[in-house]
């Protein structure tokens, strides 16, 4: 284990690397990788308790906690209860992570090894990361899919817990992944009806554009000769609070020019910078089915005559072969896709976890539909329950969630 100590402003910033197995349920495996956490005290809270935070994703790592637009908007708040330890989940950042170098090693060697990345592993490197803080019990703060690795960790080494916070994170619990993209495109039908209504004139540019893209006629600045299916995904912007700017913006925009090219393509949900999001996405859902391109086999027909209607999270096949950073993956992601992945969750150990502290289900959510959130919430009696319109997905980042969920587990606490 390696540790670094760093001082920026009032924070100290404690890096801690340790080195865990790959395989943590087969102790015979010697293939092992590095976990990366960053300590973030402010000055004065030495002997603040710890919160782990469990980024979104899966396949991206924890925000940098600098005092810049990069910092996470809810970290000051944090900091005035915790000390918060931000995981690079393994994979990401720099806990050993997963790039288009690893695909030398053959795409069966690769997807195996993906497929020690989900929740349950990093559970369990968040307890090699507690024990190594001297920290006897900590909470949790999960967004999205970090909500789901809450859920996992309940369901395993729930008394390893004091408060958990989950943004948008509550997972549906034994479902099939089919139930949640179906769900998903409902909730991705209303939310295109809803934009439409608002700019009607722009159901017509995306038509336009739509009839483009299958001549072939947008070609973004990285040589993506971009698909129908991947201009309707550029829908996934309103899953977040001011996503349907990120959408007018490029709707207003000649298309033949760099501006819309280039917006375009950083309005994309999944590009080459984090591979893991796109071929490891659908796993997320995964509680013990394979998936087999869910997204894919679940669009609804009136999706299939309207080609307005936007689309989410929702990831397609044929993008490992219209997608430049994705076709060297494409047979790692075949593999995947056919994986018959484990349960993740135990819906009888998380109802009897007793876990305690707040959680927000936002009630327009494209991506984690609220329905299934409410499902997974009754097995959390003592989590108090945020339903809310104020938000979208991505409410922790752009509001005071975290306060609101923090004040609701006190407030239950002086009852």
């Amino acid at each position: 284990m390696n540790t670094v100590v760093r001082r920026l402003l009032d924070l100290t910033i404690e890096e801690h690397t340790l080195t865990v197995p790959l395989v943590w349920e087969d102790p015979s495996d010697p293939r092992t990788i590095d976990v990366f956490a960053r300590v973030v005290t402010r000055e004065g809270g030495e002997a603040l308790p710890y919160l782990v935070f469990l980024q979104g994703g899966p396949g991206h790592e924890a925000p940098r906690p600098f005092h810049s637009s990069s910092a996470p908007a809810w970290l000051d708040e944090a900091l005035a209860h915790y000390r918060v330890v931000m995981l690079d989940q393994r994979g990401t950042g720099l806990s050993t992570p997963v790039g288009d170098g690893d695909l030398a090693r053959g795409a069966s060697a690769v997807a195996e090894h993906l497929t020690h990345l989900r929740a349950d592993s990093i559970v369990r490197d968040c307890e090699a990361v507690r024990e190594h803080l001297g920290a006897s019990t900590w909470s949790v703060l999960g967004q999205s899919f970090g909500g789901f690795t809450t859920l996992s960790y309940l369901s395993t080494h729930a008394s390893s817990l004091a408060d958990v916070f989950v943004t948008g994170g509550l997972s549906a619990v034994g479902r099939h992944p089919d139930d949640v993209y179906a769900l998903c495109y409902d909730k991705m039908r209303t939310a295109s009806e809803r934009y439409y209504r608002r700019f009607p004139e722009h159901r017509d540019v995306m038509r336009r554009l739509v009839g483009l893209a299958e001549e072939g006629g947008i070609v973004l600045p990285d040589g993506e000769v971009v698909s129908a299916s991947r201009l309707r995904s550029v829908g996934s912007a309103l899953g977040t609070n001011d996503g349907w700017q990120t959408l007018w913006s490029i709707l207003e925009r000649d298309p033949s020019s760099n501006a819309f090219r280039y917006d375009l393509m950083h309005a994309m949900p999944y590009d080459g910078r984090n591979p893991l999001y796109y071929v490891f996405h659908e796993s997320s859902y995964a509680d013990g089915h394979a998936t087999r391109w869910s997204a894919e086999r679940t669009e609804p027909d009136d999706f299939r005559d309207d080609v307005t209607l936007f689309t989410g999270e929702h990831i397609r096949r044929d993008w490992t072969e219209t997608v430049p950073a994705f076709q060297p993956w494409r047979e790692v992601a075949l593999e995947l896709a056919e994986f018959e992945w484990p349960r993740m969750y135990d819906a009888d150990a998380i109802a009897a976890s007793g876990a305690t502290g707040a959680a927000a289900v936002y009630v327009n959510d494209v991506y984690v539909p609220m329905e299934f959130s409410l499902e997974t919430a009754r097995l959390l009696p003592g989590v108090d329950l945020w339903v809310t319109s104020e938000h979208e997905h991505n409410g922790l980042r752009s509001g005071p969630v975290l306060s609101h969920l923090i004040d609701l587990a006190q407030g239950r606490r002086i009852r």
